[in-house]
C-alpha cells in the first residue's frame, strides 16, 4: 500500500545509493523525519532541482511506502542558507540542529521545533544574532517537543521543594532543577547559579536574549541534558560550544 504526500522539508542528511540515485532524510513540517529514495537524483537533469544539499529546504512530492524507503517523485528548492557557508561557527550550528532532528523517530511530527530550526537557520545571517543564545533556546524547544523539557520552577527531584540560596542544583536525570534536600540524592547534579537559573528560565518563556557571563554554566546544563536524552554526546556539540 502507498500513498501520494507533499511536505515542506529540511534536507538534514544525504547518501549516494547508486550511480544515478540518491537517498535523503528529510525532517519535514508534516510528516516529521523520513526517509526517501530519489531515482535518478544524481543526474544533471532530473525532477529534482539539485535540492538535496544539506540544509536546503524544499517542497518535495513523495510516495509514502507502508515499509521501507519512501520514494521521492519531485523535489524544488524553496530556501538556501547561503550565509552558513561563509561563517564556519554558523555551518557547525546548523549541522548541529540536523544532527538532533536526525535522532528524532520516523513520522513524529512537531511543526514548531520545524519552524524554530527554519528561524534560527535564518537568524543565523544576521551578525547582530547571538548564535549560542540561539543554540540554547532551539535546545529547550527540541527537548519540550519531544517531552524532556528542563523543570525550572520548582524541584524536579520531590516536584514542590522551595528552591532558593545562593545556587541550586541542576541534574538531567532528574529533569531539571533540584532543590537543597534533594542534591544528596542525585548523583548527576551540577551547582547553577541564581543568575544562569533565571537565564535558563528567560529562554525558555521564549526570551532569545543575550546569555552574557552565565553563557557557560547555561551552554553546560542543556549539553549535558541533550546528551542525556539522547544516550551520547551530540558530535558537533563540542564544535558549537568551541570559544
Amino acid at each position: 500500500m502507498s500513498n501520494f504526500e507533499r511536505a515542506t522539508a529540511l534536507v538534514i542528511r544525504g547518501t549516494d545509493f547508486s550511480e544515478t540515485s540518491k537517498i535523503a532524510t528529510l525532517w519535514t513540517r508534516e510528516f516529521g523525519k523520513l526517509r526517501a529514495i530519489a531515482k535518478g537524483g544524481r543526474r544533471l537533469r532530473s525532477n529534482f532541482d539539485n535540492a538535496f544539499d544539506l540544509l536546503t529546504v524544499c517542497h518535495v512530492n513523495f510516495i509514502r511506502k507502508s515499509g521501507g524507503l519512501d520514494l521521492l517523485t519531485e523535489a524544488s528548492v524553496a530556501e538556501r542558507f547561503a550565509h552558513l557557508r561563509a561563517d564556519l561557527p554558523a555551518l557547525y550550528v546548523g549541522y548541529y540542529l540536523a544532527e538532533l532532528l536526525d535522532a528524532t523517530q520516523d513520522y513524529d511530527p512537531h511543526p514548531v521545533l520545524f519552524d524554530a530550526t527554519l528561524a534560527l537557520l535564518r537568524a543565523l545571517g544576521d551578525a547582530a544574532t547571538d548564535r549560542l543564545a540561539g543554540v540554547t533556546a532551539f535546545e529547550l524547544v527540541w527537548l519540550r517537543e519531544l517531552g524532556y523539557r528542563p523543570q525550572l520552577e520548582v524541584c524536579a527531584a520531590c516536584d514542590g521543594s522551595p528552591l532558593g540560596g545562593a545556587r541550586v542544583g541542576y541534574s538531567p536525570a532528574a529533569g531539571g532543577v533540584v532543590c537543597q534536600a534533594c542534591l544528596g540524592q542525585v548523583r548527576d547534579h551540577q551547582a547553577l547559579s541564581l543568575p544562569a537559573w533565571a537565564a535558563l528560565k528567560r529562554l525558555d518563556a521564549g526570551d532569545a536574549a543575550a546569555l552574557g557571563a552565565e553563557k557557560r554554566e547555561v551552554r553546560q546544563a542543556l549539553g549535558r541534558t541533550v546528551s542525556y536524552v539522547l544516550g551520547r554526546r551530540p558530535k558537533l556539540l563540542g564544535y558549537v560550544d568551541a570559544p
